[in-house]
C-alpha cells in the first residue's frame, strides 16, 4: 500500500508542477467516446468450453484546451471489465471441481515378487529407506519426514511398471484436485513428472506462488474487477504539448498507458515495455488487448525536418509503476503458455508439502537402464522455495530511450531500455537444504533442483527500419534487439542457470496483391514475417547418457504468414494466419472470418489448429548427483568423479520438465485446437 501511495503522490506532483498551482483549465465541450460489449466463446475437442467471456470496454477522450504554457491538453482513458463463465460452466476442468488423482510412473524391468520392504541403508538407497509394494514401487529418500505411504493392493508383479498411483504420502498433500505434469501431451512416463494442483487458490492453496500466479476463483473469472492493481482501468492519461522555439515541441503523456515500440505482430522484439497477459489467449490475441498497461511518463521531443532527415523525434519512457511480470497463466486455467504455470505450481507444491516424482531413482543403482522408480521427497527438499518479486524503488523503475526519424521512404529508430525481465528465472544453489542421507544442518548444494525465483535486470539496445519499395510495391520491416542479463536454464552450471546475451530479429514484408479470380475489385493483404533468436555463449555437452547444458535452442526461427481479403464494401473480411516453429517442428493455422453486419453488430468466427511439437526431450537432472556419493547412480561415471563425490549431470533425458523450452509456445499447445466465436456490439 505504501508503494502505491508513492505512485499516486508522484503522479499528482508531476501533474501539479506541469500545470501550475494557480492555473485553471479552460474546459472545452469536445468529448469523444466509444466502446463495445461482446461475448467470446471458445471450445476445445475433448475439453468443451475453454472460454465463455462476457466483456465490455469503454474508451473516452476529453479535449481540455490550453492550460498555462501547455497546449492541446486532453485526458484519455479506457475501462474494461470481463466475466469468464468457463470456471462455472466447465468447473470439472477449470473450476472448483477440476483435477482428480494424479498418476506417476515407475518405468523399469523389475521382478518384485511378493510385497517387500527395501531395507534402510541398502546400496544406493541411503538411510531413509524405501518401499516396493504390489504393482507399484516407490523409493523414499526422505523417510523421516514421511508420515504415511498408501500403496496399491498387495500382490506379486513382474515386468514393466506403469501408471502407478500418485502416493498419498503427506497430510498436507492429498492426491485429489490434481493432474500429472504434462499429462495432456505425454504418457506418465515422460520424465520428471509429478502431481500438480489445479483448483483456484482459494479452493486449494497448494503450489500457489505468493503475489504471482496465486489467483482465486474470482480473480480468474473477473480478472479486472478483482485485481489488486485495478486492472479494470486499462488506461488513464493526460496528454499535453509544450511549444518551443520554431516548430519544435515536446509532448507529454502521463498516466496508465501502453507504449508501443516496434513494427511487428505476434512475437515481440522491441515491443518490451509493457508486460503481457498470456492467460487471456496465449499469444493469439491482439497485443493491444493483452499488454498490461503501466503507470508511465512518456515524453516525445518532436523536431520536425532536421538536416538530412524529413522528420526527427526522440522519446524518453519512464516506467515508474511497481514491477509486474508477464502473466503466464495459472495451472488450472485454459491458457498456460509453455505449460510453465503448471511446472511452477507443481514445484512450489513439492517444496511446501513434499510429493512423489516419477521415474527418478534407479531400480538398480549400478545400471539405471534397468528402470527408474517413482521417488518420494519430503517437504523442503526439492522444488521452489520462494519468489523474489522486485519491490518498488527508484532502482527498480525502468527507463527507455528511442530516437526515430524519416529519410525519404525509410523510417528508422534506435532504441535502448533498462528493465526487469518479465519472465521468471529459476536459480538453484542458493537454497539451504538438509542432506537427505547424512542429515546435519541445512546448507546449499550444487546441482540440486531446489530453486528461488528471480526477475533479473536486463539491458537492451536495438533498432528498426521501415522501407517502402515503390518498385516492389512492398513495405519491408526490420527489427533487431540485443539484450544483456537474460537468464536461461543450464544443467551444466552448479546453479542450474546461466546469464546469456541474446540477439533477436524480425524481417517482415507487407504487400497488396490482386487475385482477380477470387476478388476482381479488392486487393488481398499478404504479410510474411521471419523471427530469429540467437543465444550468445550457448553451451551444451555430451555426457554419458545424453546432452546436458541449455535446453533452449542456440538458434531458432519462427515464420508467420497472413493473407487477408475484403468483400461487401469491406464489411466481410476472411483471413488466414499461419506460424511455424522450425526447431520444434510445430505449426499453427488460424483461419477467421470477420463480418461487420452493420455499423453496430460484428461477428467473428475462427479456429486455432496446431500440429507437431510437444515431443522434445532434454536432460532433467535426475542424475545430477547433488549428494554424492549417495546419489551417484552409475559407479565410475566421469561426471561424478572416481569417488562419486562430484556433482554434475549424466544426461538422462525426459520430456519433463525442460523439454518445454525446446517445444516452444506452439509445440506445447499441440492439444489446444479450438473453435472460436465472438459477437460484439459496438457503440
Amino acid at each position: 500500500m505504501r508503494s502505491k501511495s508513492k505512485f499516486l503522490a508522484l503522479a499528482a506532483t508531476v501533474v501539479a508542477t506541469s500545470f501550475g498551482a494557480n492555473s485553471l483549465p479552460t474546459i472545452a465541450d469536445d468529448t469523444e467516446w466509444a466502446g463495445f460489449v461482446e461475448q467470446v466463446t471458445h471450445t476445445r475437442k475433448d475439453i468443451g468450453l475453454t472460454k465463455f467471456r462476457t466483456g465490455a470496454q469503454l474508451e473516452g477522450l476529453k479535449f481540455v484546451g490550453d492550460v498555462g504554457p501547455f497546449s492541446n491538453v486532453s485526458v484519455g482513458g479506457t475501462v474494461r471489465v470481463t466475466y469468464d463463465g468457463v470456471y462455472k460452466l466447465n468447473e470439472d476442468t477449470y473450476g472448483d471441481k477440476a483435477g482428480g488423482k494424479a498418476f506417476v510412473n515407475s518405468l523399469g524391468l523389475a521382478n518384485l515378487g511378493a510385497p517387500t520392504t527395501i531395507e534402510a541403508n541398502s546400496p544406493g538407497i541411503g538411510p531413509a529407506g524405501g518401499l516396493a509394494v504390489g504393482n507399484f514401487a516407490v523409493i523414499n529418500i526422505l523417510g523421516p519426514r514421511v508420515e504415511e505411504i498408501v500403496g496399491a493392493p498387495a500382490g506379486a508383479v513382474s515386468g514393466l511398471l506403469l501408471n502407478n498411483t500418485f502416493v498419498d504420502s503427506y497430510p498436507n498433500n492429498p492426491n485429489e484436485g490434481m493432474i500429472t505434469l504434462g499429462e495432456h501431451l505425454h504418457p506418465h512416463g515422460a520424465g520428471v513428472a509429478f502431481g500438480v494442483p489445479v483448483r483456484p487458490c482459494d479452493t486449494d492453496s497448494r503450489g500457489c506462488l505468493n503475489d504471482y500466479l496465486d489467483f482465486d476463483g474470482n480473480e480468474l473469472a473477473m480478472p479486472e474487477l478483482y485485481s489488486d492493481r485495478a486492472d479494470w482501468l486499462r488506461e488513464l492519461y493526460v496528454d499535453a504539448t509544450l511549444l518551443l522555439e520554431g516548430d519544435d515541441e515536446i509532448n507529454f503523456r502521463l498516466g496508465r498507458q501502453q507504449v508501443i515500440w516496434g513494427r511487428t505482430d505476434l512475437f515481440r522484439v522491441l515491443d518490451i515495455i509493457n508486460p503481457v497477459d498470456f492467460s487471456r489467449h496465449n499469444i493469439y490475441d491482439e497485443l493491444e488487448d493483452i499488454r498490461i498497461p503501466m503507470w508511465m511518463l512518456k515524453t516525445d521531443f518532436r523536431f520536425g525536418p532536421t538536416g538530412a532527415f524529413d522528420d526527427l523525434n526522440a522519446q524518453i519512457v519512464w516506467n515508474f509503476d511497481e514491477f509486474r511480470p508477464n502473466n503466464l497463466g495459472q495451472c488450472g486455467s485454459p491458457y498456460v503458455i509453455l505449460d510453465a504455470g503448471c511446472f511452477l505450481r507443481g514445484m512450489k507444491n513439492l517444496w511446501d508439502n513434499g510429493g512423489t516424482v516419477a521415474n527418478f531413482a534407479p531400480f538398480d543403482p549400478a545400471d539405471p537402464s534397468l528402470g527408474l522408480l517413482a521417488t518420494n521427497f519430503g517437504p523442503e527438499a526439492i522444488g521452489i522455495r520462494k519468489i523474489h518479486m522486485p519491490e518498488w524503488s527508484l532502482d527498480n523503475t525502468q527507463l527507455g530511450l528511442k530516437v526515430e526519424g524519416v529519410y525519404g521512404d525509410l523510417g528508422w529508430s534506435v532504441n535502448a531500455m533498462t528493465y526487469r525481465s518479465q519472465l521468471p528465472s529459476l536459480r538453484a544453489g542458493g537454497v539451504p537444504v538438509v542432506n537427505a542421507f547424512t542429515g546435519g544442518p541445512a546448507q546449499t548444494w550444487d546441482h540440486l533442483i531446489a530453486f528461488d525465483v528471480y526477475f533479473p535486470r536486463v539491458n537492451m539496445v536495438g533498432g528498426s527500419l521501415d522501407y517502402y519499395s515503390q518498385e516492389l510495391d512492398t513495405v519491408i520491416r526490420v527489427e533487431a534487439a540485443y539484450s544483456q542479463g537474460e537468464e536461461f536454464a543450464n544443467t551444466l552450471e552448479p546453479e542450474l542457470y546461466s546469464e546469456n546475451d541474446v540477439f533477436r530479429f524480425v524481417v517482415g514484408l507487407d504487400k497488396n496483391v490482386f487475385i482477380r479470380s477470387i476478388n476482381p475489385t479488392r486487393a488481398f493483404l499478404l504479410s510474411a514475417q521471419l523471427f530469429g533468436q540467437q543465444i550468445q555463449d550457448h553451451v551444451t555437452q555430451k555426457a554419458t547418457l545424453g546432452t546436458v547444458g541449455m535446453p533452449d535452442w542456440e538458434q531458432n526461427f519462427i515464420a508467420t504468414f497472413l493473407i487477408k481479403g475484403w468483400w461487401l464494401s469491406d464489411r466481410l473480411s476472411p483471413e488466414l494466419i499461419m506460424a511455424h516453429d522450425f526447431k520444434a517442428g510445430a505449426t499453427v493455422f488460424a483461419p477467421k472470418i470477420d463480418w461487420l453486419i452493420n455499423d453496430n453488430w460484428q461477428l467473428i468466427f475462427g479456429a486455432n489448429i496446431k500440429t507437431g511439437g510437444g515431443d522434445e526431450k532434454f536432460d532433467d537432472c535426475r542424475l545430477c548427483n547433488p549428494w554424492g556419493p549417495f546419489t551417484t547412480s552409475i559407479p565410475g561415471l566421469p561426471e561424478h568423479g572416481a569417488d562419486g563425490l562430484i556433482s554434475g549431470s549424466a544426461g538422462l533425458t525426459g520430456f519433463e520438465p525442460l523439454g518445454r523450452f525446446r517445444s516452444g509456445p506452439l509445440g506445447m499447445a499441440e492439444k489446444e485446437d479450438e473453435v472460436q466465436l465472438t459477437i460484439r456490439y459496438r457503440f
